[in-house]
C-alpha cells in the first residue's frame, strides 16, 4: 500500500479548522475541511462522503492548499453573465417587445413572434449588449412578461405521402 503524500502537522489542521469555522461561504468551507480531513489522515472515500467533492477536485485542492496556502482554496469564480441591462432598460425593453414584432423590427423574413435569436439581435440594436449563453435571453423575456412556449414535436423524417397512404388504409379498415 503507497504512503500518503499529503499530510497535514497539527498547527495546518488547526488553521484550517479555524478557518473553515470563520468562513461563510459554503463551497470555500468545504474546500477547507476537505483538506485538512484528507491531510489529517482520515481514508479518502470518507472524505468524499463527508464532502461531496470528487477524487479529482480533492487532490486538486490539496495541490492548491501546497501551492498557495489558504488563498488556494478561495472560491476564485468571478460569474459568466453580469446584468448588463439596468432595470429601466429591461423595463423599456419589455414596453419594446409588446409593442414591435420581430417583423417591424428587421422585415418580414423574421415573422410575428419573438425568438432568442430575434432578442439577441433586437438588444444588440438597441442597448449594443450581446449576452454569452441564451439562458441570459431566456430569463430577459421573463422579466419582460414573456412565456416560453415549446414547439409541438414534428417528425422531420416523415413524407406526407407515407402519411396520407397510412390514413386512407386506416379508414378503409374501419367498420
Amino acid at each position: 500500500m503507497a504512503t500518503r503524500q499529503f499530510q497535514l502537522n497539527d498547527e495546518q489542521a488547526a488553521v484550517l479548522h479555524s478557518a473553515f469555522l470563520q468562513e461563510k461561504h459554503g463551497p470555500t468551507r468545504t474546500r477547507y475541511q476537505a483538506v485538512r480531513l484528507y491531510g489529517s489522515g482520515y481514508r479518502l472515500d470518507d472524505v468524499i462522503d463527508i464532502t461531496g467533492c470528487s477524487r479529482t477536485r480533492l487532490f486538486d485542492w490539496c495541490r492548491a492548499y501546497r501551492r498557495d496556502g489558504l488563498s488556494g482554496l478561495v472560491d476564485k469564480r468571478a460569474g459568466g453573465n453580469s446584468r448588463k441591462l439596468t432595470l429601466e432598460q429591461i423595463e423599456e425593453l419589455g414596453t419594446k417587445l409588446h409593442r414591435y414584432s420581430p417583423k417591424d423590427l428587421f422585415g418580414k423574413e423574421d415573422g410575428l413572434y419573438w425568438s432568442v435569436e430575434a432578442l439577441r439581435r433586437a438588444v444588440a440594436r438597441w442597448y449594443g449588449v450581446a449576452y454569452k449563453q441564451n439562458a441570459s435571453y431566456h430569463r430577459l423575456f421573463r422579466r419582460c412578461g414573456f412565456s416560453y412556449q415549446r414547439p409541438a414535436k414534428v417528425y422531420k423524417s416523415r413524407r406526407e405521402e407515407d402519411v396520407l397512404d397510412f390514413e386512407q388504409r386506416l379508414e378503409k379498415k374501419a367498420p
